[in-house]
């Protein structure tokens, strides 16, 4: 089923004055998340027109609008205004043209002004529209902001991801989620929080579900984050050949709602702190991202050494 948001859900009062309509025509809803600024339709050519955007009206609309004769303007918004347009926003301070109120009023069809300027209106609606549009999916994980960075810690039932989470909020970082993280496709980035019924919360075995912000305060949790790194854990087999150096093979990501997020595989043993080594993981990780590699500087002291020793 397609996500939708309604007109009522995505327009505040506060910011639209709406100029047609009733309370039902706030029902409509929006299924695309892309604005139309309509300039070819305004000059009589629908061909391709998808009328399931959001008509914007800026100062260049409405300056062509004006040098329209009124049957040219009846003609253009009899086609604009119908059932599968969402609602048109006259943006800057302008005012609805007659023909295009009398319209709407005629068909119960909600317009809007605004005093912001267009550009602002643009990005306000296409920011809001991709954030409850967005392409979604639910994983099993615990997600917590680390150094800044947004990471997923993944493992087997009973591996210790919470009491691994427990352990990096007591030092300092924030919880975002809990068990399961609903991610969706924001823009470029994955964005990740809590289900709201499992907001602020970590279960921890032995001792029962605990309310992380009361505990350790606001600052300790977050809402949300962009999804930076996953860190997979896995129970240590002898058998198993795991990375040493870094350069043993090539960066291994995971595909999440058709985006590449790198991915880390760390062994679980007995004796491992695992709070610092999921610490020492982000902290490597952003000092490649700033071009710095440990594991190429390790290999080119050996070079080096190598090659002082045959001179």
């Amino acid at each position: 089923m397609a996500k939708s948001v309604k007109i009522k859900d995505l327009l505040s009062p506060t910011e639209y004055k709406r100029v047609s309509g009733d309370e039902s025509s706030m029902e409509r809803e929006v299924f695309v998340a892309d604005i139309n600024r309509p300039g070819f339709e305004l000059a009589g050519f629908f061909k391709h027109s998808d009328f399931r955007r959001i008509i914007l009206l800026g100062e260049k609309e409405n300056a062509f609008i004006e040098e329209m004769t009124k049957e040219a303007q009846l003609a253009c918004f009899s086609k604009l205004v119908n059932d599968e347009t969402p609602c048109i926003i006259v943006a800057k301070g302008y005012k609805t043209s007659d023909i295009l109120k009398n319209i709407a009023i005629k068909r119960n069809f909600p317009v809007f002004e605004t005093d912001s300027a267009t550009g602002r209106v643009s990005i306000d609606l296409q920011a809001r529209l991709d954030e409850w549009l967005a392409p979604e999916t639910l994983i099993h994980g615990v997600f917590l902001n680390i150094y800044g960075k947004g990471v997923i810690i993944r493992g087997d039932s009973g591996i210790g991801k919470s009491e691994i989470a427990l352990e990096l909020v007591k030092r300092g970082h924030q919880l975002i989620a809990d068990d399961a993280v609903e991610l969706y496709h924001i823009g470029q980035n994955i964005v990740g929080k809590a289900p709201k019924v499992l907001s602020n919360l970590l279960e921890i075995r032995g001792i029962g579900v605990i309310d992380v912000s009361k505990m350790f305060g606001a600052g300790s949790v977050l809402s949300k984050n962009n999804v930076d790194l996953i860190i997979q854990l896995e129970r240590w087999l002898p058998s198993r050949e795991y990375t040493r150096i870094g350069v043993e093979e090539d960066d291994v990501t995971e595909e999440i709602l058709n985006v590449s997020i790198p991915k880390i595989v760390v062994p679980v043993t007995g004796g491992r702190s695992m709070s610092v080594i999921i610490e020492s993981a982000v902290m490597n990780m952003q000092l490649k991202s700033q071009g710095f590699d440990s594991s190429k500087e390790f290999v080119n002291r050996i070079l080096s050494n190598i090659k002082s020793k045959e001179h």
